[in-house]
């Protein structure tokens, strides 16, 4: 299949150095909104990342398994000596579940991945999505992720430190910025909160070749989706962050994601347009500025 054939929202890619190789894992769902009953996820191969074999079942949730709606924004890592997948999901809403962040493995990374954390790992009484491990200057994993706008209006991102084994959370969530924090961040109302609502989503960890960290996360923008970062003053996970007033991507595309090409460009992997049924992956590469980052032109 060519890239453009394939409907996928959250496109995240995995350069698989043991087998010289590009996995990518998305929301592969036709429909993965509120009423469809979540289906699983699908992951393609490919050696160049325009040509992709698949779809193959990454992950097809065994009977009993938690999540019933919303199968999104899977990513995948070689950690130790597994493959994991951190992915979102909701239970039956009409129990009030909340939506979470579980982490998944398997042998390999096709799959088939099976529930490896018990249940989410965000904690239970918040809404949340898109969890990304970011591994520290210590060698301590971490799970970034967002507390959404729907259950607190202005949406926030946070880190959790995770066991070694990737097995739960350990401690509890750090505050790092909220949504409004940016300038690029449009706010709006909605009947279900009170307050103005600022989304966050698809937050992602780079580290600059000045030691400097970046994060590259999403919004709803002036111009419809879009994707900014923040860079953290003290190199750290935890900040403090400052925004950057320049927008990666500014218009109808986001939840994008950053990694290297076996020939050593950095690209940024995101899905655009960002209406169902049309998403498809796209792929910019990035360069560096002294402040951060932005798609070469």
């Amino acid at each position: 299949m060519k890239r453009n054939q394939i409907q996928i929202r959250d496109p995240y890619i995995l350069r698989d150095d043991r087998t010289r190789s590009y996995f990518m894992y998305g929301t592969t769902d036709k429909d993965c909104w509120d009423k469809a009953p979540g289906v699983g996820f699908d992951t393609y191969r490919s050696n160049d990342l325009e040509n992709w074999e698949g779809p193959f079942k990454a992950f097809v949730p065994p009977e009993g398994f938690w999540g019933k709606h919303n199968f999104w924004a899977p990513e995948v890592y070689f950690y130790k000596d597994a493959y994991y997948m951190l992915a979102s999901f909701i239970g039956e809403k009409s129990e009030g579940s909340m939506r979470g962040t579980q982490i998944l493995r398997s042998e390999k990374p096709e799959g088939p991945f099976v529930p490896w954390s018990d249940g989410a790992v965000t904690p239970k009484d918040w809404m949340c999505l898109d969890g990304t491990l970011f591994i520290d200057e210590e060698d301590k994993p971490w799970m970034i992720f967002c507390h959404e706008w729907v259950q607190i209006a202005d949406g926030t991102i946070c880190a959790i430190r995770l066991s070694e084994d990737l097995k739960c959370a350990e401690g509890e969530p750090v505050l790092l910025f909220a949504g409004s924090d940016a300038v690029w961040s449009k706010p709006f109302e909605n009947q279900r909160v009170e307050g103005e609502c600022h989304v966050t989503d698809g937050c992602n960890i780079y580290r600059h070749t000045n030691g400097s960290l970046v994060m590259q996360w999403s919004t709803v923008g002036y111009e419809g989706y879009c994707i900014g970062y923040a860079v953290s003053e003290s190199g750290s996970v935890l900040g403090p962050w400052k925004q950057s007033d320049n927008l990666l991507f500014k218009k109808d595309g986001g939840h994008g994601m950053i990694f290297t090409t076996f020939e050593g460009k950095m690209l940024i992997s995101l899905h655009q347009p960002n209406k169902t049924p049309d998403e498809r992956p796209v792929f910019f590469e990035l360069e560096e500025t002294p402040e951060g980052l932005c798609i070469k032109e």
